[in-house]
C-alpha cells in the first residue's frame, strides 16, 4: 500500500509521545512559535506561491492568504496552547467500591488524530500544537491550494523537532494528491479518529465515505435574529462585524431575519454594509423597504436557494418574519447547527431563543463572530463541531482526549 508508511509512522509517533514529558512539550512550542516568525519570509513565499494559483475573487483566497500579522496571530495562538494546562492524566471522577476497589476515570489521548482541511494553512500549525499538547499524532491531509504554504510550516515543525532529538513521526503531513484522502478514510486501525474541516462538501463526502470515525466540524449555515425589543445601535454593529469582519470563515453572518414591526429599522441596520459592498438578497418585505436606498446594483429579490447558503464572501440573505415562533421555524429549517443569535432586549424572548436553538453556539446580543477556540479561552481550536458525540462547538484540548478507567484493588476477585 502506497501511503502503509505515512500510518505506520504515526503509529509508532503515539509510542514516542507517551515519553515526552509535559515541560520538553512546552519547551517545542514556544520553540516552534519563535521559528515561524524567524523563517516568515520563507513561509511567506511559499504561500505567495499557493496565492498565484488562485483568483482573488474564490472565496477560500482570504483563508489562503498569509501576511506578517497572520503569522503573528499563529504564533500567540500557539503560545496560548503552551499556557493552558495539559488535561492528560486529569482524574474525571473516583470512587470507592462497597467492594474496596478504587476506581477513577482519567483523561487520556485519542491517539492518532486525522484532519482533513482545504485551502487553510494555520490548520497545520494549529492542528500540531493541540495534538502534540495533548499526546496525539497528527496526520495533516491539506488541500493542493495550499500545498507550498502547509509544506513551509511543517518543515518549520520538523525542524524543531529534530533540534530537541524527537522523531518527526509524531506528526505526518500526507502528500496533498487527492488520493491520499481515501487512503486516509481506510486507515482503519492506524487511525483513530477522522476530523474534516472545510466546506459542506467535504464534510459529507468524509462521512459517507470513512471507515475511521468521524467528528463533524460542519459548514457555518449562520442566522441573527433581530427580534420586535432589539436595540438597534447593537443590531447595527453585531450585523456588520458578524457579516464583514472575515467573510470566509464559518462563524460569519449568512441570513439576517427581521421582524415585521421593525422593518423601519432595517435601513438604517444594513447601511454600513454598503461600504464592504456586500450584496443583499432581500424577500418582498424588505426589498419593498431597501429598494430606495441599498445600491441598486448589490440588492436583488431573494430566491429560496439564498436560504440555507453559506456565502462565505459578500453576501447576505434578508428575511422578514411575523414573530420570534417563525424566526425559530426558518433557523430549524435551514441551520447547519454551528452559531445562531437573536439581538432583543425582551428576556423573555432571549430565553426563548437560547433555549429553543439546537446549535453549538446561541448568543444574545453578541457577533457570532466569537465562535472560535482562541476566543472562547481554548488556546486554538482544532475545528467547531456541529454533532452531538463527543464534541460540540470549538475544540481544544479537553476534546482532544477520551478516557480510561483504573482500578485499583487489594486482591479482589468476583
Amino acid at each position: 500500500m502506497r501511503y502503509q508508511q505515512y500510518f505506520e509512522n504515526a503509529k509508532k509517533g503515539c509510542a514516542i509521545l507517551n515519553q515526552i514529558s509535559k515541560n520538553t512539550i512546552d519547551e517545542i512550542l514556544k520553540d516552534i512559535a519563535d521559528n515561524l516568525l524567524l523563517k516568515a519570509d520563507y513561509i511567506l513565499k511559499a504561500n505567495q506561491e499557493d496565492l498565484e494559483k488562485m483568483p482573488a475573487t474564490d472565496p477560500k483566497y482570504d483563508r489562503l492568504k498569509l501576511n506578517d500579522a497572520r503569522l503573528e496571530a499563529m504564533a500567540r495562538e500557539v503560545l496560548n496552547v503552551v499556557d493552558l494546562e495539559s488535561p492528560l492524566a486529569e482524574i474525571i471522577s473516583s470512587s470507592k467500591l462497597p467492594n474496596g476497589l478504587d476506581i477513577s476515570k482519567i483523561r487520556v489521548p485519542l491517539g492518532v488524530v486525522g484532519v482533513i482541511y482545504e485551502a487553510r494553512p494555520n490548520v497545520t500549525l494549529d492542528v500540531f500544537a493541540l495534538c502534540f499538547k495533548t499526546g496525539n499524532v497528527a496526520i495533516l491531509k491539506g488541500g493542493s491550494d495550499a500545498e507550498a504554504s502547509n509544506k513551509a510550516i511543517m518543515s518549520v515543525i520538523h525542524d524543531v523537532l529534530h533540534q530537541h532529538g524527537i522523531d518527526v513521526s509524531v506528526v505526518v503531513l500526507l502528500p496533498a494528491e487527492r488520493e491520499s484522502t481515501a487512503a486516509l478514510l481506510q486507515a482503519v486501525g492506524y487511525v483513530d479518529v477522522l476530523i474534516p474541516r472545510g466546506s459542506q462538501s467535504l464534510i459529507n463526502y468524509v462521512r459517507e465515505h470513512s471507515k475511521v470515525p468521524v467528528i463533524e466540524t460542519g459548514a457555518g449555515i449562520v442566522h441573527t435574529y433581530f427580534d420586535e425589543s432589539g436595540d438597534p445601535v447593537k443590531g447595527r454593529d453585531i450585523i456588520f462585524n458578524a457579516k464583514t469582519r472575515r467573510v470566509s470563515v464559518c462563524n460569519a453572518l449568512d441570513c439576517l431575519l427581521i421582524h415585521q414591526d421593525r422593518l423601519n429599522d432595517l435601513w438604517n441596520i444594513v447601511e454600513p454594509l454598503v461600504q464592504q459592498k456586500v450584496q443583499l438578497f432581500a424577500d418582498h418585505s424588505s426589498y419593498t423597504i431597501l429598494k430606495d436606498k441599498y445600491p441598486p446594483n448589490l440588492l436583488q429579490p431573494a430566491e429560496e436557494e439564498h436560504y440555507g447558503t453559506e456565502f462565505l464572501d459578500y453576501k447576505m440573505a434578508v428575511k422578514t418574519v411575523e414573530n420570534l415562533q417563525e424566526a425559530l421555524t426558518h433557523i430549524q429549517l435551514h441551520s447547519s447547527k454551528h452559531s445562531e443569535a437573536i439581538i432583543a432586549e425582551d428576556e423573555e424572548k432571549i430565553l426563548s431563543f437560547l433555549n429553543a436553538v439546537d446549535a453549538a453556539a446561541v448568543y444574545a446580543n453578541a457577533s457570532t463572530a466569537f465562535t472560535d477556540g482562541g476566543q472562547f479561552g481554548l488556546g486554538a481550536e482544532i475545528g467547531i463541531s456541529t454533532q452531538k458525540l463527543h464534541a460540540r462547538g470549538p475544540m481544544g484540548l479537553s476534546e482532544l482526549t477520551s478516557y480510561k478507567w483504573v482500578i485499583r484493588g487489594t486482591g479482589q476477585i468476583r
